[in-house]
């Protein structure tokens, strides 16, 4: 690839507004990426040969870059979720009934579970007080930082 190539590829990111490129051809391999997290990126899904005049290449539409929608909120319920990233269990020990479960009443200090993380078994509170309507996670499943783990209707 030629110098007069890859000006005419800046030139084109530039004007469409892309914001990370890359393209590989014959061993040599090209990145351009561009700052400001407002802008939309477009991403081919896999490498792409330049001819020698590129055509002009489409930004994608705003909507594909977008993320997942947010879960629908319910009147009068709310979320219970993991302070940290680790493993749910739901009992104190696997011979034990678990903490809660549908239909329990909660109130800020019930202990609702447990998340092991680095070896260390932590309870989690509800932090809140209800009903638990549903239980989000199996025992024994890894869970992310933020994760909702139980819907309690507000009491």
């Amino acid at each position: 690839m030629d110098i007069n190539q890859i000006e005419k590829l800046a030139q084109i990111i530039e004007s469409n507004n892309i914001r990370e490129f890359e393209v590989e051809e014959k061993g040599f391999k090209l990145r351009i990426k561009r700052g400001g997290d407002d802008m939309p990126v477009v991403a081919a899904p896999a490498p792409v040969a330049i001819p020698a005049a590129p055509a002009p290449v489409a930004a994608a539409p705003a909507a594909a870059a977008a993320e997942p929608a947010a879960p629908v909120e319910e009147a009068g319920i709310e979320i219970i979720k993991s302070p940290m990233v680790g493993t749910f269990y739901s009992a104190p020990s696997p011979e034990s009934d678990a903490f809660v479960s549908v239909g329990t009443q909660v109130t800020a200090d019930t202990i609702v579970c447990i998340v092991e993380a680095m070896k260390v078994m932590n309870e989690i509170q509800a932090e809140l007080s209800g009903t638990v309507t549903e239980v989000l996670v199996e025992n024994g499943a890894a869970i992310e930082y933020g994760q909702p783990l139980f819907k309690v209707k507000s009491s």
